[in-house]
């Protein structure tokens, strides 16, 4: 650090440094001997897990407050939904019919980030699962305007790369799906969902309830293709049961289109500076 309430200090990196060319020894060699923070086998332990969900919280919030990230725009969607010129034999046919959403997220991704881009990219910046289908499409349409955008990706069983439209410095792995799902949230200025399989349900749910329950303000929740979600979800049937209010169905708006997705933001950004 260059903070001069630091310099009267030895640095961590160098006794780093210095603890690894030591003598070789039965002592040096010993677990017990290695630095707590520079002991993987250590930090994996389960008592550490307080330490590592911190680390988790804190790493791309010192990031995202380093780059001047102020508020952002979440896609959820299906990584499974090809992009049209890769649509083949090999995918269902009702699969193939959704790939039309990653070119509407594409394009809706490279609207918002010229209008991030207008506030040098503080504000209204793409962030995804940093995963395939929608989710590359987000990144993607944000390269096309030339501006940044963010992937929180997680280590799955069958390892998930990073898709390569994600901006490096702001592409970020996790092990807890609890606190990626808190990054997601924390700077959303609007969230839109596009057709997805069980994890953008849990992410729909996961942020509906949260902002039913006053737990999280309302932004803009955008729903991408009402044929797709009411053939799915009977959310007049919730209604009707009782187990949710007849104002729940106000949380969210449906759209097909990039634009008609802006136009809404555009409208509830206005409305609340009024």
């Amino acid at each position: 650090m260059n903070d001069d309430r630091h310099s009267l200090f030895r640095d961590a990196h160098a006794d780093r440094s210095s603890a690894e060319q030591v003598p070789d020894t039965p002592q040096t060699r010993a677990p017990a001997y290695r630095l707590a923070f520079a002991d993987d086998d250590f930090l994996c332990r389960d008592e550490l897990r307080p330490v590592r969900l911190q680390l988790e919280l804190l790493k791309p919030e010192m990031i995202l407050n380093e780059r001047g990230i102020q508020s952002t725009v979440v896609l959820f969607g299906g990584a499974r939904i090809p992009e049209p010129s890769k649509k083949d034999s090999a995918h269902p046919p009702a699969l193939a019919e959704l790939s039309r959403y990653y070119d509407e997220a594409r394009t809706f991704a490279r609207l918002m980030t010229e209008k991030s881009m207008s506030t040098y990219g503080r504000d209204y910046v793409i962030a995804t699962g940093g995963g395939p289908g929608v989710m590359e499409a987000g990144n993607r349409g944000a390269a096309d305007a030339g501006g940044a955008s963010i992937g929180f990706n997680i280590v799955l069983p069958h390892e998930q790369a990073p898709n390569p439209y994600v901006t490096p410095g702001l592409c970020f792995n996790f092990h807890y799906f609890a606190i990626r799902k808190m990054h997601f949230l924390m700077r959303a200025r609007a969230i839109c969902v596009f057709p997805g399989g069980l994890g953008t349900l849990d992410e729909t749910f996961e942020a509906l309830t949260l902002i039913q329950t006053e737990r999280m303000k309302p932004v803009p929740f955008l729903l991408f293709g009402e044929a797709f979600w009411r053939r799915i979800i009977n959310w007049e049937a919730l209604a009707e049961a009782g187990t949710i209010s007849d104002e729940d169905l106000g949380l969210f708006r449906f759209v097909e289109t990039a634009e008609e997705a802006i136009a809404i933001i555009e409208g509830w950004e206005a409305g609340n500076r009024a």
